[in-house]
């Protein structure tokens, strides 16, 4: 397979380094394609001095969904790997292990891999990437998802969860899968969207355990609210999915995940001191998602200028997809 790695980047710094050098050392030759978006900080001279052939946008046109149909659109490759540039492979044979992905069947249009928390990693940050992921594959292996012939048309709230979960922080796209269904311009998970369309377009996906990046974030309560609150806001935006209010099922929530952290502590014989500390880290860190959860999820009852002041993006908007009524995302022809 001829296959090219795309990555957008603003200000990548050390991160960026990280994940280029990362890159080098892969087991499959490739080539890498970067679209800069005004960095400041030598990210472009960087990734030229990898080898990168580099794509330059002013700031004003980047787009999550936008840019990425610029990379694919560009790239040579019969296959192209999506990565952020804080996402660093995990080990040599990373790509690999994705483009293995599409051997599972032939109508696979989509791979993707799972986060690994950085060695810096907050607890529970690691505690909630390393169960979420684990959930997508509870026997290790690859797992592919397709859409039977009657389930073409289900509601898009019932891709909520594992079977519509799908990251373009560690991802490769089959070239041809994409010029029939390509990412939709939206504020916000384009990932899952694409997902979304692929699987109704009648493409399979296939998640790969043991394609890892590092990636994970070490907010303050400030920032992990913000973020919250834009994943509960695109979970209303693309799903239609409202957080429940019950003060009952909130505190079920918290009861389940401090008993499962509990029990994962006490099995790997974590002193007492070190899993009261962690059970607080993981009481506050889930306190926090919840609230933004709730928030979000009902953002388009809150004014512009509180979106905005609550998002870690700065953004103020609130734009309900409705995919169940629109018509499919634009072809290559469209786009262009």
């Amino acid at each position: 397979m001829s296959v090219t790695v795309a990555i957008p980047v603003r200000d990548g710094g050390e991160l960026l380094a990280g994940t280029l050098r990362a890159l080098a050392g892969q087991s499959v030759e490739h080539e890498l394609l970067v679209c800069d978006s005004g960095s400041r900080d030598g990210s472009v001279w960087l990734a030229r001095a990898h080898g990168a052939r580099v794509l330059e946008i002013a700031p004003e046109r980047f787009s999550h969904g936008g840019t990425r149909n610029l990379l694919v659109g560009e790239a040579c490759g019969e296959h192209v790997a999506l990565l952020t540039q804080d996402a660093e492979p995990a080990d040599e044979r990373w790509l690999e292990r994705l483009l293995g992905g599409f051997e599972l069947g032939p109508d696979v249009g989509i791979v993707y891999g799972p986060y690994r928390p950085r060695a810096d990693a907050p607890a529970a940050v690691r505690i909630e990437l390393e169960r979420w992921f684990a959930s997508l594959s509870p026997d290790g292996g690859p797992r592919l998802e397709r859409l039977g012939e009657s389930e073409l048309g289900l509601p898009v709230a019932d891709f909520l969860g594992r079977r519509g979960f799908f990251t373009d922080a560690n991802a490769c796209i089959a070239r041809a899968a994409w010029e029939r269904v390509g990412f939709r311009e939206v504020p916000y998970a384009e990932d899952r969207v694409l997902a979304i369309d692929m699987l109704r377009a009648g493409y399979a996906k296939t998640f790969v355990p043991e394609a890892a990046v590092l990636h994970s974030h070490a907010y303050g309560s400030c920032g992990q609210l913000r973020r919250s609150f834009d994943e509960g806001r695109g979970l209303r935006e693309v799903y239609g999915w409202r957080e429940p209010a019950s003060p009952a099922r909130l505190a079920r929530n918290l009861r389940g995940e401090l008993g499962a952290t509990r029990r994962e502590l006490l099995a790997a014989g974590v002193a007492p001191a070190r899993r009261r500390a962690t059970l607080a880290a993981v009481t506050r860190h889930h306190v926090l998602r919840l609230t933004g959860a709730l928030l979000g999820s009902r953002a388009q009852a809150l004014p512009a200028w509180a979106r905005r002041r609550l998002s870690l993006e700065r953004r103020a908007g609130f734009v309900a997809l409705e995919l169940d009524r629109s018509s499919a995302p634009p072809s290559t022809q469209d786009r262009t």
